[in-house]
């Protein structure tokens, strides 16, 4: 028997209707943003990662699944990757596609798949679902503030608020970063001997990644070491103030959080992650930044922005402690006689379903009482039994499978009957 591949999920049955209602309010809370959805290309040029992310990061050394396109002239090909998260290739896209003409911010939001070659563990696999909102053509705090409200109202809106809670920092900015640069290298330089192998590593090439080391040797450490915030240049620590201005203005509730960087090269100025203490070590379930260079560090303008990913997989985790969820059951099941399904019997439920009445038959013919537990199984509300009589009249025999009482309605007041509050509405 074939297995699915590890760090790799099948989703369905009951599942599939928290995904659902996870997608869905997604869409509605970006709309309610005017935030438009971009569709992005599940494969890019690994370059757009090695320059959008940065080379020194987890992602981009060890954790991209990357192979070469053989379809090249070239003997070699080029390098190919699964996006492993979706800002990259939003500003990639909205380069290539010229949307910074006319000039302005544009708000995009992006969804679907991400991969990503890591140890799989509880909330985290190797492909997972992610959905992003990118604020692109913007300097000002408020649209960092307004973002991070963006992600706020989402949680709310799938209530996983209580489970969760906002952190904040700043980076900081290339004039001010270099500082800090140095005096976290000079600090852990003394401490290097108790950090662990990936964070020796990182003090060479990036030392504010050892910030986001979750072992907990580093994290003794680490708790010692200067912070970022102490270190801000004028402008960057005025840009921070206005953020919390403006979050305390839309009554966005945060915590400042020091030690908080975001794993990706690209992030100045605004970080900020929401946190969870429900799924184990994957406690992040949203975050985001600014990016002020990456347009620019692609090939495009020099265009401000600020965004965030949010992990569906984390966020359905979570709606599934508060909720339960289950797919939704036909309204109706239609009972054939004769041990082949009529004509007639089709055209009822071709009628039925025109309504946008969601009904379901026994494709295979059985027998009567067999049909009737089949109908019980599914959920549905009433069963439908086109006897072959009641039929010539134009009628059937409804059945209310809760309470086993049954009447005979003509076909045109069983539609009345049955359609009523049903919850499609797609005509």
């Amino acid at each position: 028997m074939f297995q699915k591949v590890k760090g790799f999920q099948d989703t369905y049955g009951d599942d599939c209707a928290c995904w659902e209602k996870a997608e869905s309010i997604m869409r509605d809370t970006f709309a309610l943003f005017l935030v438009r959805e971009i569709r992005l290309p599940i494969l890019e040029k690994t370059a757009v990662f090695n320059r959008g992310i940065g080379q020194t990061t987890d992602i981009v050394e060890k954790e991209m699944f990357t192979f070469a396109d053989r379809d090249r002239a070239d003997s070699e090909g080029e390098l190919l990757s699964l996006r492993p998260e979706g800002t990259a290739g939003t500003v990639r896209a909205y380069i290539e596609n010229g949307l910074y003409n006319p000039p302005g911010i544009k708000k995009l939001y992006y969804s679907g798949p991400m991969f990503r070659r890591e140890k799989p563990q509880k909330g985290r696999y190797r492909q997972f679902s992610q959905c992003g909102a990118e604020f692109i053509g913007s300097s000002s705090p408020l649209a960092d503030a307004d973002a991070i409200n963006l992600l706020i109202t989402y949680f709310d809106r799938v209530n996983i608020s209580r489970f969760t809670h906002l952190e904040i920092n700043s980076v900081g900015c290339p004039l001010c970063r270099p500082e800090y640069h140095s005096k976290l290298t000079g600090y852990f330089n003394k401490h290097k001997d108790g950090l662990c192998a990936d964070c020796n590593r990182r003090l060479t090439k990036n030392p504010l990644r050892i910030l986001d080391c979750k072992n907990e040797n580093c994290g003794k450490i680490i708790k010692n070491a200067s912070v970022m915030l102490d270190s801000l240049c004028p402008e960057c620590a005025e840009h921070f103030e206005s953020v919390k201005m403006y979050l305390d203005a839309l009554n966005v509730k945060y915590i400042i959080n020091p030690f908080m960087v975001r794993g990706l090269d690209y992030y100045v100025r605004t970080a900020f992650e929401v946190v969870t203490a429900e799924l184990g070590a994957a406690s992040a379930v949203g975050g985001g930044g600014r990016y002020d260079g990456l347009v620019e560090t692609l090939g495009g303008p020099a265009v401000p922005g600020v965004g965030f990913a949010i992990g569906m997989d984390r966020v359905v985790a979570l709606m599934k402690l508060s909720e339960e969820f289950k797919q939704t059951p036909p309204k109706a099941f239609i009972v054939t006689f004769g041990g082949k399904v009529k004509n007639s019997e089709i055209a009822l439920l071709n009628r039925l379903r025109a309504q946008n009445i969601p009904v379901e038959i026994d494709y295979d013919g059985k027998g009567m009482k067999s049909q009737l537990k089949q109908a019980d199984r599914t959920g549905a509300k009433y069963a439908v039994i086109a006897g072959e009589e009641e039929m010539n009249r134009g009628a059937v025999m409804l059945r209310n499978l809760s309470s086993s009482t049954q009447e005979e309605v003509s076909i045109a007041d069983l539609i009345l009957k049955i359609g009523n509050n049903h919850p499609f509405n797609f005509l």
